[in-house]
Protein backbone atom coordinates (compact mmCIF):
# COMPACT_ATOMS: atom_id res chain seq x y z
CA UNK A 1 0.00 0.00 0.00
CA UNK A 2 2.04 2.98 -1.21
CA UNK A 3 1.66 6.13 0.84
CA UNK A 4 3.14 9.59 0.99
CA UNK A 5 5.10 9.64 4.18
CA UNK A 6 4.65 12.75 6.27
CA UNK A 7 7.86 12.26 8.20
CA UNK A 8 11.22 11.03 7.07
CA UNK A 9 11.36 9.04 10.33
CA UNK A 10 8.52 6.80 9.14
CA UNK A 11 9.05 3.74 6.94
CA UNK A 12 6.61 2.42 4.35
CA UNK A 13 6.60 -1.28 5.27
CA UNK A 14 3.77 -2.25 2.90
CA UNK A 15 5.41 -1.75 -0.51
CA UNK A 16 8.78 -2.00 -2.21
CA UNK A 17 11.78 -4.19 -1.44
CA UNK A 18 11.60 -5.78 2.01
CA UNK A 19 15.24 -6.38 2.98
CA UNK A 20 16.55 -2.78 2.67
CA UNK A 21 13.61 -1.45 4.69
CA UNK A 22 13.95 -4.25 7.23
CA UNK A 23 17.60 -3.28 7.76
CA UNK A 24 16.74 0.43 7.80
CA UNK A 25 14.26 -0.31 10.59
CA UNK A 26 16.40 -2.83 12.45
CA UNK A 27 19.85 -1.23 12.64
CA UNK A 28 18.80 1.80 14.74
CA UNK A 29 16.64 -0.51 16.87
CA UNK A 30 19.60 -2.82 17.36
CA UNK A 31 21.77 0.08 18.47
CA UNK A 32 19.00 1.28 20.80
CA UNK A 33 18.72 -2.12 22.45
CA UNK A 34 22.48 -2.32 22.91
CA UNK A 35 22.58 1.18 24.40
CA UNK A 36 19.80 0.21 26.79
CA UNK A 37 21.88 -2.77 27.89
CA UNK A 38 24.78 -0.42 28.54
CA UNK A 39 22.77 0.91 31.51
CA UNK A 40 23.14 -2.42 33.27
CA UNK A 41 26.56 -3.19 31.79
CA UNK A 42 27.93 0.08 33.13
CA UNK A 43 26.57 -0.87 36.55
CA UNK A 44 28.24 -4.28 36.46
CA UNK A 45 31.57 -3.08 35.05
CA UNK A 46 31.91 -0.21 37.53
CA UNK A 47 31.06 -2.27 40.61
CA UNK A 48 33.16 -5.19 39.39
CA UNK A 49 36.24 -3.03 38.90
CA UNK A 50 35.89 -0.60 41.83
CA UNK A 51 33.62 -2.24 44.42
CA UNK A 52 34.55 -5.94 44.34
CA UNK A 53 33.14 -9.34 43.42
CA UNK A 54 30.40 -9.31 46.07
CA UNK A 55 29.01 -6.08 44.64
CA UNK A 56 29.30 -7.54 41.13
CA UNK A 57 27.33 -10.60 42.21
CA UNK A 58 24.75 -8.39 43.98
CA UNK A 59 24.03 -6.36 40.84
CA UNK A 60 24.30 -9.25 38.36
CA UNK A 61 22.09 -11.66 40.27
CA UNK A 62 19.22 -9.16 40.15
CA UNK A 63 18.70 -9.40 36.38
CA UNK A 64 16.45 -12.46 36.52
CA UNK A 65 14.28 -10.88 39.25
CA UNK A 66 13.97 -7.63 37.32
CA UNK A 67 12.99 -9.52 34.17
CA UNK A 68 10.43 -11.55 36.09
CA UNK A 69 8.63 -8.46 37.39
CA UNK A 70 9.03 -6.26 34.31
CA UNK A 71 8.31 -8.70 31.45
CA UNK A 72 4.55 -8.77 31.99
CA UNK A 73 4.27 -5.03 31.39
CA UNK A 74 6.84 -5.01 28.58
CA UNK A 75 4.51 -7.52 26.91
CA UNK A 76 1.76 -4.90 27.06
CA UNK A 77 4.02 -2.55 25.08
CA UNK A 78 4.24 -5.28 22.42
CA UNK A 79 0.45 -5.30 22.31
CA UNK A 80 0.42 -1.51 21.87
CA UNK A 81 2.99 -1.77 19.07
CA UNK A 82 1.02 -4.43 17.17
CA UNK A 83 -2.30 -2.59 17.51
CA UNK A 84 -0.80 0.78 16.49
CA UNK A 85 0.98 -0.77 13.48
CA UNK A 86 -2.23 -2.45 12.34
CA UNK A 87 -4.23 0.80 12.57
CA UNK A 88 -1.43 2.68 10.81
CA UNK A 89 -1.27 0.14 7.99
CA UNK A 90 -5.05 0.28 7.56
CA UNK A 91 -5.09 4.11 7.67
CA UNK A 92 -7.45 4.23 10.68
CA UNK A 93 -6.39 7.51 12.31
CA UNK A 94 -8.95 7.54 15.13
CA UNK A 95 -8.10 4.02 16.24
CA UNK A 96 -4.41 4.94 16.22
CA UNK A 97 -5.04 8.12 18.29
CA UNK A 98 -6.96 6.17 20.91
CA UNK A 99 -4.27 3.48 21.02
CA UNK A 100 -1.49 6.04 21.59
CA UNK A 101 -3.18 7.76 24.52
CA UNK A 102 -4.43 4.55 26.14
CA UNK A 103 -0.96 2.99 25.90
CA UNK A 104 0.88 5.97 27.41
CA UNK A 105 -1.46 6.19 30.40
CA UNK A 106 -1.28 2.43 30.85
CA UNK A 107 2.52 2.59 30.83
CA UNK A 108 2.64 5.12 33.68
CA UNK A 109 0.16 3.18 35.82
CA UNK A 110 2.14 -0.02 35.19
CA UNK A 111 5.37 1.70 36.20
CA UNK A 112 3.92 2.97 39.48
CA UNK A 113 2.62 -0.52 40.31
CA UNK A 114 6.04 -2.04 39.58
CA UNK A 115 7.78 0.57 41.71
CA UNK A 116 5.61 -0.27 44.73
CA UNK A 117 5.84 -4.05 44.33
CA UNK A 118 9.56 -4.08 43.53
CA UNK A 119 10.61 -1.73 46.32
CA UNK A 120 8.51 -3.45 48.99
CA UNK A 121 9.20 -7.05 48.05
CA UNK A 122 12.88 -6.93 47.06
CA UNK A 123 14.39 -8.67 50.09
CA UNK A 124 11.68 -11.33 50.25
CA UNK A 125 12.19 -12.29 46.60
CA UNK A 126 15.97 -12.49 47.09
CA UNK A 127 15.46 -14.86 50.01
CA UNK A 128 13.14 -17.04 47.92
CA UNK A 129 15.82 -17.18 45.23
CA UNK A 130 18.45 -18.37 47.74
CA UNK A 131 20.61 -15.36 47.00
CA UNK A 132 23.98 -15.84 48.79
CA UNK A 133 23.74 -14.22 52.28
CA UNK A 134 27.00 -12.31 51.75
CA UNK A 135 25.50 -10.35 48.81
CA UNK A 136 21.84 -10.21 49.84
CA UNK A 137 22.05 -6.84 51.61
CA UNK A 138 23.73 -5.12 48.66
CA UNK A 139 21.35 -6.79 46.20
CA UNK A 140 18.35 -5.52 48.17
CA UNK A 141 19.61 -1.94 48.10
CA UNK A 142 20.22 -2.05 44.35
CA UNK A 143 16.85 -3.66 43.60
CA UNK A 144 14.81 -1.19 45.67
CA UNK A 145 16.38 1.88 44.09
CA UNK A 146 16.21 0.38 40.59
CA UNK A 147 12.47 -0.22 40.85
CA UNK A 148 11.78 3.35 41.91
CA UNK A 149 12.62 4.26 38.31
CA UNK A 150 10.03 1.91 36.82
CA UNK A 151 7.49 4.63 35.85
CA UNK A 152 10.16 6.20 33.63
CA UNK A 153 11.23 2.82 32.24
CA UNK A 154 7.65 1.93 31.27
CA UNK A 155 7.03 5.34 29.68
CA UNK A 156 10.12 4.99 27.51
CA UNK A 157 9.36 1.41 26.45
CA UNK A 158 5.74 2.13 25.52
CA UNK A 159 6.65 5.38 23.77
CA UNK A 160 9.41 3.69 21.78
CA UNK A 161 7.03 0.82 20.88
CA UNK A 162 4.50 3.31 19.47
CA UNK A 163 7.19 5.06 17.43
CA UNK A 164 8.37 1.68 16.09
CA UNK A 165 4.81 0.97 14.93
CA UNK A 166 5.19 3.65 12.24
CA UNK A 167 8.80 2.74 11.45
CA UNK A 168 10.58 5.32 13.61
CA UNK A 169 13.53 3.60 15.28
CA UNK A 170 16.01 6.47 14.96
CA UNK A 171 14.75 8.99 17.50
CA UNK A 172 14.59 6.42 20.36
CA UNK A 173 18.24 5.67 19.51
CA UNK A 174 19.21 9.34 19.89
CA UNK A 175 17.43 9.57 23.24
CA UNK A 176 19.02 6.39 24.59
CA UNK A 177 22.47 7.56 23.53
CA UNK A 178 21.99 10.76 25.53
CA UNK A 179 20.74 8.85 28.56
CA UNK A 180 23.49 6.24 28.22
CA UNK A 181 26.26 8.86 28.35
CA UNK A 182 24.69 10.35 31.48
CA UNK A 183 24.44 6.88 33.03
CA UNK A 184 28.11 6.06 32.52
CA UNK A 185 29.30 9.44 33.85
CA UNK A 186 27.07 9.21 36.95
CA UNK A 187 28.16 5.61 37.57
CA UNK A 188 31.79 6.63 37.76
CA UNK A 189 31.01 9.68 39.88
CA UNK A 190 28.78 7.95 42.43
CA UNK A 191 30.97 4.84 42.85
CA UNK A 192 34.53 6.22 42.60
CA UNK A 193 34.06 9.73 43.98
CA UNK A 194 31.07 9.35 46.31
CA UNK A 195 31.79 5.69 47.21
CA UNK A 196 28.10 4.78 47.15
CA UNK A 197 28.77 1.22 45.90
CA UNK A 198 25.67 -0.49 44.44
CA UNK A 199 23.39 2.36 45.55
CA UNK A 200 25.36 4.71 43.31
CA UNK A 201 24.96 2.64 40.16
CA UNK A 202 21.25 2.17 40.89
CA UNK A 203 20.74 5.93 41.28
CA UNK A 204 22.63 6.56 38.02
CA UNK A 205 20.41 4.06 36.21
CA UNK A 206 17.22 5.67 37.51
CA UNK A 207 18.37 9.16 36.48
CA UNK A 208 19.23 7.96 32.97
CA UNK A 209 15.87 6.19 32.66
CA UNK A 210 14.08 9.41 33.57
CA UNK A 211 16.01 11.31 30.90
CA UNK A 212 15.13 8.81 28.15
CA UNK A 213 11.46 8.82 29.22
CA UNK A 214 11.22 12.61 29.21
CA UNK A 215 12.81 12.81 25.76
CA UNK A 216 10.49 10.25 24.16
CA UNK A 217 7.36 11.83 25.70
CA UNK A 218 8.52 15.27 24.55
CA UNK A 219 9.08 13.84 21.06
CA UNK A 220 5.55 12.44 20.88
CA UNK A 221 4.02 15.69 22.17
CA UNK A 222 5.77 17.62 19.40
CA UNK A 223 4.99 15.00 16.76
CA UNK A 224 2.43 16.24 14.20
CA UNK A 225 1.97 12.88 12.51
CA UNK A 226 0.38 9.58 13.37
CA UNK A 227 1.59 9.17 16.95
CA UNK A 228 1.00 12.68 18.30
CA UNK A 229 0.54 12.76 22.08
CA UNK A 230 -1.75 15.33 23.73
CA UNK A 231 -1.61 15.06 27.53
CA UNK A 232 -5.14 16.48 27.77
CA UNK A 233 -6.45 13.46 25.84
CA UNK A 234 -4.85 10.87 28.11
CA UNK A 235 -7.51 8.36 29.07
CA UNK A 236 -8.23 4.66 28.83
CA UNK A 237 -10.43 3.71 25.89
CA UNK A 238 -11.92 0.34 26.97
CA UNK A 239 -11.97 -1.07 23.43
CA UNK A 240 -8.31 -0.19 22.84
CA UNK A 241 -7.28 -1.42 26.29
CA UNK A 242 -9.01 -4.71 25.62
CA UNK A 243 -7.21 -5.09 22.28
CA UNK A 244 -3.84 -4.23 23.83
CA UNK A 245 -4.44 -6.75 26.60
CA UNK A 246 -5.57 -9.47 24.19
CA UNK A 247 -2.18 -9.40 22.47
CA UNK A 248 -0.01 -7.93 25.21
CA UNK A 249 -0.99 -10.05 28.21
CA UNK A 250 -0.12 -13.40 26.58
CA UNK A 251 3.13 -11.84 25.34
CA UNK A 252 3.81 -10.55 28.84
CA UNK A 253 2.96 -13.85 30.47
CA UNK A 254 5.32 -15.56 28.06
CA UNK A 255 8.08 -13.19 29.17
CA UNK A 256 7.18 -13.88 32.79
CA UNK A 257 7.29 -17.63 32.21
CA UNK A 258 10.72 -17.38 30.61
CA UNK A 259 11.90 -15.16 33.45
CA UNK A 260 10.41 -17.58 36.00
CA UNK A 261 12.33 -20.47 34.51
CA UNK A 262 15.44 -18.29 34.59
CA UNK A 263 14.80 -17.52 38.26
CA UNK A 264 14.77 -21.26 38.95
CA UNK A 265 17.97 -21.63 36.96
CA UNK A 266 19.49 -18.66 38.80
CA UNK A 267 18.62 -20.34 42.09
CA UNK A 268 20.46 -23.47 40.93
CA UNK A 269 23.42 -21.33 39.83
CA UNK A 270 23.42 -19.62 43.25
CA UNK A 271 23.99 -23.00 44.90
CA UNK A 272 27.51 -23.08 43.37
CA UNK A 273 28.64 -20.02 45.37
CA UNK A 274 29.50 -16.39 44.77
CA UNK A 275 32.37 -17.03 42.29
CA UNK A 276 30.10 -18.90 39.88
CA UNK A 277 27.32 -16.35 40.46
CA UNK A 278 29.68 -13.50 39.57
CA UNK A 279 31.04 -15.31 36.48
CA UNK A 280 27.54 -16.24 35.36
CA UNK A 281 26.38 -12.61 35.79
CA UNK A 282 29.27 -11.24 33.73
CA UNK A 283 28.80 -13.83 30.96
CA UNK A 284 25.04 -13.30 30.86
CA UNK A 285 25.59 -9.57 30.49
CA UNK A 286 27.91 -10.07 27.52
CA UNK A 287 25.44 -12.50 25.94
CA UNK A 288 22.65 -9.97 26.35
CA UNK A 289 24.32 -7.77 23.74
CA UNK A 290 24.17 -10.62 21.22
CA UNK A 291 20.56 -11.26 22.17
CA UNK A 292 19.67 -7.57 21.76
CA UNK A 293 21.08 -7.59 18.23
CA UNK A 294 19.01 -10.66 17.33
CA UNK A 295 15.89 -9.43 19.13
CA UNK A 296 15.80 -6.34 16.90
CA UNK A 297 14.76 -8.62 14.01
CA UNK A 298 11.98 -10.09 16.16
CA UNK A 299 10.62 -6.60 16.83
CA UNK A 300 11.00 -5.61 13.17
CA UNK A 301 9.13 -8.76 12.13
CA UNK A 302 6.23 -7.84 14.43
CA UNK A 303 5.89 -4.31 13.03
CA UNK A 304 6.30 -5.33 9.38
CA UNK A 305 3.87 -8.24 9.68
CA UNK A 306 1.29 -6.18 11.59
CA UNK A 307 1.33 -3.29 9.11
CA UNK A 308 1.02 -5.60 6.11
CA UNK A 309 -1.79 -7.53 7.77
CA UNK A 310 -3.64 -4.26 8.41
CA UNK A 311 -3.04 -3.13 4.81
CA UNK A 312 -4.20 -6.46 3.36
CA UNK A 313 -0.77 -7.22 1.86
CA UNK A 314 -0.84 -10.87 2.91
CA UNK A 315 1.54 -12.02 0.17
CA UNK A 316 4.40 -10.12 1.86
CA UNK A 317 4.12 -11.89 5.23
CA UNK A 318 6.09 -15.03 4.34
CA UNK A 319 8.92 -13.12 2.55
CA UNK A 320 9.18 -10.85 5.60
CA UNK A 321 9.68 -13.91 7.82
CA UNK A 322 12.28 -15.46 5.52
CA UNK A 323 14.37 -12.30 5.36
CA UNK A 324 14.14 -11.71 9.10
CA UNK A 325 15.15 -15.34 9.69
CA UNK A 326 18.18 -15.07 7.42
CA UNK A 327 19.29 -11.89 9.16
CA UNK A 328 18.87 -13.26 12.67
CA UNK A 329 20.77 -16.48 11.89
CA UNK A 330 23.67 -14.50 10.43
CA UNK A 331 23.69 -12.14 13.41
CA UNK A 332 23.53 -14.94 15.99
CA UNK A 333 26.24 -17.08 14.40
CA UNK A 334 28.68 -14.19 13.83
CA UNK A 335 28.23 -12.27 17.09
CA UNK A 336 27.79 -15.37 19.25
CA UNK A 337 30.93 -16.92 17.80
CA UNK A 338 32.94 -13.73 18.26
CA UNK A 339 31.75 -13.32 21.85
CA UNK A 340 32.79 -16.86 22.70
CA UNK A 341 36.15 -16.53 20.92
CA UNK A 342 37.03 -13.37 22.83
CA UNK A 343 35.36 -14.42 26.09
CA UNK A 344 38.54 -14.14 28.26
CA UNK A 345 39.15 -10.57 27.14
CA UNK A 346 35.49 -9.58 27.45
CA UNK A 347 35.07 -11.12 30.90
CA UNK A 348 38.22 -9.35 32.10
CA UNK A 349 36.32 -6.07 31.62
CA UNK A 350 34.02 -7.14 34.44
CA UNK A 351 36.47 -8.79 36.84
CA UNK A 352 40.21 -9.40 37.32
CA UNK A 353 39.55 -12.63 39.22
CA UNK A 354 40.78 -15.69 37.23
CA UNK A 355 38.16 -17.84 38.95
CA UNK A 356 35.31 -15.51 37.93
CA UNK A 357 36.63 -15.37 34.35
CA UNK A 358 36.80 -19.17 34.14
CA UNK A 359 33.26 -19.46 35.50
CA UNK A 360 32.02 -17.01 32.87
CA UNK A 361 33.78 -18.87 30.05
CA UNK A 362 32.01 -22.09 31.05
CA UNK A 363 28.67 -20.44 30.33
CA UNK A 364 29.68 -18.65 27.12
CA UNK A 365 31.15 -21.79 25.54
CA UNK A 366 27.67 -23.33 25.57
CA UNK A 367 25.19 -20.45 25.33
CA UNK A 368 26.96 -18.09 22.90
CA UNK A 369 27.75 -20.74 20.32
CA UNK A 370 24.08 -21.80 20.20
CA UNK A 371 22.49 -18.36 20.42
CA UNK A 372 21.29 -18.26 16.80
CA UNK A 373 18.67 -20.90 17.72
CA UNK A 374 17.22 -18.47 20.26
CA UNK A 375 16.97 -15.77 17.59
CA UNK A 376 15.21 -18.15 15.20
CA UNK A 377 12.70 -19.01 17.91
CA UNK A 378 11.96 -15.34 18.59
CA UNK A 379 11.51 -14.42 14.92
CA UNK A 380 8.91 -17.18 14.59
CA UNK A 381 7.09 -15.72 17.58
CA UNK A 382 7.21 -12.29 15.92
CA UNK A 383 5.37 -13.59 12.85
CA UNK A 384 2.69 -15.26 14.96
CA UNK A 385 2.12 -12.14 17.06
CA UNK A 386 2.08 -9.92 13.98
CA UNK A 387 -0.65 -12.17 12.57
CA UNK A 388 -2.69 -11.60 15.73
CA UNK A 389 -1.86 -14.83 17.58
CA UNK A 390 -0.54 -14.31 21.07
CA UNK A 391 -1.96 -17.07 23.24
CA UNK A 392 -0.59 -19.76 20.93
CA UNK A 393 3.11 -18.76 21.22
CA UNK A 394 2.63 -18.27 24.94
CA UNK A 395 1.37 -21.84 25.38
CA UNK A 396 4.07 -23.26 23.11
CA UNK A 397 6.75 -21.37 25.02
CA UNK A 398 5.33 -22.57 28.33
CA UNK A 399 5.53 -26.20 27.27
CA UNK A 400 8.53 -26.14 24.94
CA UNK A 401 10.88 -23.89 26.87
CA UNK A 402 9.83 -23.04 30.40
CA UNK A 403 8.38 -26.37 31.46
CA UNK A 404 11.22 -28.26 29.80
CA UNK A 405 13.81 -26.19 31.68
CA UNK A 406 12.07 -26.82 34.99
CA UNK A 407 11.89 -30.55 34.23
CA UNK A 408 15.55 -30.48 33.20
CA UNK A 409 16.58 -28.96 36.54
CA UNK A 410 14.34 -31.37 38.47
CA UNK A 411 15.56 -34.51 36.65
CA UNK A 412 18.76 -34.38 34.59
CA UNK A 413 20.48 -31.86 36.88
CA UNK A 414 19.69 -33.98 39.94
CA UNK A 415 21.64 -36.98 38.58
CA UNK A 416 25.01 -36.94 40.42
CA UNK A 417 26.98 -37.39 37.21
CA UNK A 418 25.26 -34.34 35.62
CA UNK A 419 25.04 -32.14 38.73
CA UNK A 420 27.31 -29.55 37.15
CA UNK A 421 27.01 -25.94 36.08
CA UNK A 422 27.43 -27.02 32.44
CA UNK A 423 24.28 -29.15 32.69
CA UNK A 424 22.33 -26.07 33.76
CA UNK A 425 23.62 -24.10 30.78
CA UNK A 426 22.68 -26.86 28.31
CA UNK A 427 19.02 -26.42 29.25
CA UNK A 428 18.98 -23.22 27.16
CA UNK A 429 19.86 -24.48 23.63
CA UNK A 430 17.84 -27.68 24.09
CA UNK A 431 14.70 -25.71 24.98
CA UNK A 432 15.27 -23.16 22.20
CA UNK A 433 15.50 -25.83 19.51
CA UNK A 434 12.35 -27.68 20.54
CA UNK A 435 10.36 -24.47 20.92
CA UNK A 436 11.45 -23.18 17.49
CA UNK A 437 10.23 -26.39 15.85
CA UNK A 438 6.84 -26.08 17.56
CA UNK A 439 6.49 -22.39 16.56
CA UNK A 440 7.31 -23.25 12.93
CA UNK A 441 4.44 -25.75 12.84
CA UNK A 442 2.10 -23.13 14.35
CA UNK A 443 3.12 -20.54 11.74
CA UNK A 444 2.44 -22.92 8.84
CA UNK A 445 -1.00 -23.63 10.32
CA UNK A 446 -1.71 -19.90 10.81
CA UNK A 447 -0.75 -19.05 7.22
CA UNK A 448 -2.94 -21.86 5.92
CA UNK A 449 -5.84 -20.50 7.96
CA UNK A 450 -5.23 -16.97 6.64
CA UNK A 451 -5.13 -18.25 3.05
CA UNK A 452 -8.45 -20.05 3.50
CA UNK A 453 -10.05 -16.98 5.10
CA UNK A 454 -8.91 -14.74 2.23
CA UNK A 455 -10.20 -17.24 -0.35
CA UNK A 456 -13.61 -17.32 1.34
CA UNK A 457 -13.93 -13.52 1.61
CA UNK A 458 -15.95 -11.90 -1.20
CA UNK A 459 -13.85 -9.48 -3.25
Amino acid sequence: MPRNLRKTYEIDMCSGSILPKLLQFTLPLMCSSILQLLFNAADIIVVGRWAGDNSLAAVGSNSSIINLLVNLFIGLSVGANILAARFYGAGEKEGLRQTVHTAILLSFVSGVLLAVVGACGARTVLIWMQSPPEVRGLATVYLRIYFLGMPATMLYNFGAALLRAVGDTRRPLYYLFTAGVVNVVLNLFFVIVCRLDVAGVAIATVVSQCISALLVVRCMMREQGAVHLDLRQLRIWPARLRQILQVGLPAGFQGVLFALSNVVIQSSVNSFGEIVVAGNAAAANIESFVYAAMNAFYQANISFTSQNLGAGRYERIRPILLRAMGCVITTGVVLGGLANHFSPQLLRIYSDSPAVITAGMNRMAIVCTMYAICGMMDVMVGSLRGLGYSIMPMVVSLVGACLLRLVWIATVFQIPRFHTIQTIYWSYPVSWGLTFAAHLICFLWAMGRLKRRVAETPQ
